[in-house]
């Protein structure tokens, strides 16, 4: 007399194969869908030409000689101008994770008396950066990438891009 199907060894072996299957592709599919990359623009081509309109700003600040010391401190940034031919005026700071979004951050700086622009964040970051520093009128703008924390101070200037 044989065993029933359901005590032998061989079809519950072939049924499990495919279970695991598609237990790991639901899991798969829960992974997926809990949240998207958002390293690829929707709006590239768009960005795109923005590109070819910024890369004035970035000759602009070349023809003036811009240089700026960029010094971060705990949570602390300071930015002091070294060199060039403009006012002391309110600057745009922007801060921008290379690869996690919801850190991007935005500033206005406005100078102290000594010309030392000064930002105390929420807390001191550490990683990979990127750092653009703009007129207020958007007339010139710097960019480097920096990575965190700085033991000694950046220099951005034009050739930073």
């Amino acid at each position: 007399m044989s065993q029933p199907w359901y005590r032998q060894f061989w079809p519950w072996f072939l049924i499990t194969l495919p279970l695991c299957a598609v237990v790991a592709s639901v899991y798969t599919a829960i992974i997926a869908s809990r949240g998207g990359v958002n390293l690829v623009a929707e709006d590239y081509y768009k960005q795109g030409k923005e590109i070819n309109q910024d890369l004035s700003k970035f000759h602009r600040s070349e023809t003036l000689g811009l240089t700026f010391d960029l010094r971060v401190e705990g949570n602390t940034l300071t930015v002091r101008k070294l060199t060039g031919d403009i006012p002391n005026q309110a600057l745009f700071l922007s801060l921008f994770h290379p690869t996690l979004p919801g850190h991007d951050s935005e500033h206005l700086l406005t100078a102290d008396a000594s010309g030392t622009y000064r930002l105390v964040l929420d807390q001191p970051l550490t990683g990979k950066w990127q750092v653009r520093l703009d007129a207020f009128n958007h007339e010139w703008r710097l960019q480097e990438t920096i990575r965190l924390p700085l033991p000694h101070g950046q220099v951005l200037d034009p050739k930073g891009r």
